[in-house]
């Protein structure tokens, strides 16, 4: 049988989070690290037939003059992650990707993001059919050159400010008037979904950003027959209160107050630094207690963008709470990590989980995917290891379904 051929295309694609991914999939080809950081290479994902390192190509959309290997060399100097001689090893496949790469879109995106473009054509005012005739016709032409059986899109890019929605985004019908005239009818990250949706192909969304997430987009998937996801990925801080959490509630401890700090200085952070882009991403972090503890402490999230710590992303939590006999104590703990290396691998593993779904015939939101997430699309339940037992539960029913 021949072997299926498979592309993930990256919004966003020569971000740290982007060239980190790239990397990690060209070092797994070429043998030179193990699968740790991968959830799809735990035991539990061995009855299903995932798609291999080997199958994949890859390729983006970009808004500024950058490469996957600039990137990655940048990273090592400033963050001091990567051994020199992997970064060489895998050059071939960074620079045969970078290749793919294509001029992006900022239509809608804020000033912070689109003050980061330095190619004419991601300012180009198109109007929002436009933007997305000319995404689709970078993402057929990808497919085509490729030869390739399925091609995921995963939204890595910066966080845009929040964009609200209306009626004109309730339905198909109502919203197709608007795409052909209105200039703010989606955001940029929405235009990038729709232009996969409309396609018929997978569609994840990495950020706090729209992305798919209003009803004209659901149902442009369900009549496409595809798949999407998201969103804002769940790697640090939101990561632990998802998992202490189910512990202060298990336990009958009542949280008074919760307080997170989040510093860091990458690309992200300079992005973040900006009020309104901040308040997307300060949404997503701060709404888990509340569905997890089933009543709402005083929370109070910050995020400092602080250049010297450049990708090393450091949060401070200070968690106040009730125990016995009205007794108040505290816990706090300090989380430092490498955000693109936290990210990177379940990009990875969104695009083999996507594909496989739409491959089996799913339709709609992956909400078995809510682990992956902080604001999980379809999905009310925050504790990690309800979440967790989703994804356990889909991969043993295909595993069943497959020993049939």
């Amino acid at each position: 049988m021949t072997e299926r051929r498979l592309g993930i295309w990256l919004i966003g694609a020569c971000g740290g989070v982007g060239s980190t991914a790239v990397l990690g999939l060209a070092a797994l080809r070429r043998g030179r690290i193990d699968a740790s950081g991968l959830v799809t290479a735990l035991p539990l994902f061995e009855p299903l037939d995932l798609a291999g390192p080997e199958q994949f190509v890859v390729g983006g959309h970009d808004i500024r003059r950058a490469s996957f290997l600039e990137t990655v060399r940048e990273l090592r100097q400033r963050s001091n992650v990567f051994e020199p001689e992997m970064i060489e090893a895998c050059r071939p496949d960074l620079e045969s990707w970078a290749a793919n790469i294509r001029a992006g879109s900022v239509c809608n995106a804020g000033p912070t993001i689109s003050r980061l473009a330095d190619l004419p054509e991601a300012q180009r005012a198109d109007s929002p059919r436009q933007a997305i005739e000319r995404i689709q016709k970078d993402l057929r032409e990808f497919r085509a050159a490729h030869k390739l059986d399925q091609v995921v899109v995963i939204n890595v890019a910066s966080t845009e400010p929040p964009f609200p929605i209306d009626d004109s985004h309730s339905s198909l019908a109502k919203i197709s008037a608007a795409l052909e005239k209105r200039q703010a009818a989606l955001p940029a990250s929405a235009l990038y979904a729709w232009a996969a949706l409309d396609l018929g192909w997978p569609y994840i969304n990495f950020t706090p950003s729209l992305g798919a997430s209003f009803p004209a987009a659901l149902e442009l998937a369900q009549e496409r027959k595809t798949v999407c996801g998201g969103k804002d990925g769940k790697t640090g801080e939101t990561l632990l209160k998802t998992v202490l959490g189910p512990m202060f509630a298990h336990r009958n401890f009542r949280v008074l107050s919760w307080v997170g700090h989040n510093i860091f200085g990458n690309r992200d952070g300079l992005v973040l630094d900006d009020p309104a882009n901040k308040e997307s991403k300060v949404r997503t972090k701060d709404q888990v207690l509340t569905r997890i503890l089933g009543y709402k402490p005083q929370t109070h999230v910050s995020i400092e963008y602080i250049e010297s710590l450049d990708d090393w992303k450091t949060a401070w939590d200070h968690i106040h709470f009730k125990g016995f006999l009205g007794v108040k104590m505290t816990m706090q703990f300090t989380w430092q990590g490498c955000d693109s290396l936290l990210a990177a691998p379940l990009v990875l593993d969104l695009a083999r989980l996507a594909l496989l779904s739409q491959q089996r015939g799913e339709t709609g939101v992956l909400k078995h995917l809510a682990c992956f997430f902080k604001n999980p699309m379809g999905v009310e339940e925050h504790d990690f290891f309800k979440q967790m037992d989703m994804l356990s539960d889909y991969v043993g029913r295909l595993a069943q379904a497959d020993s049939r």
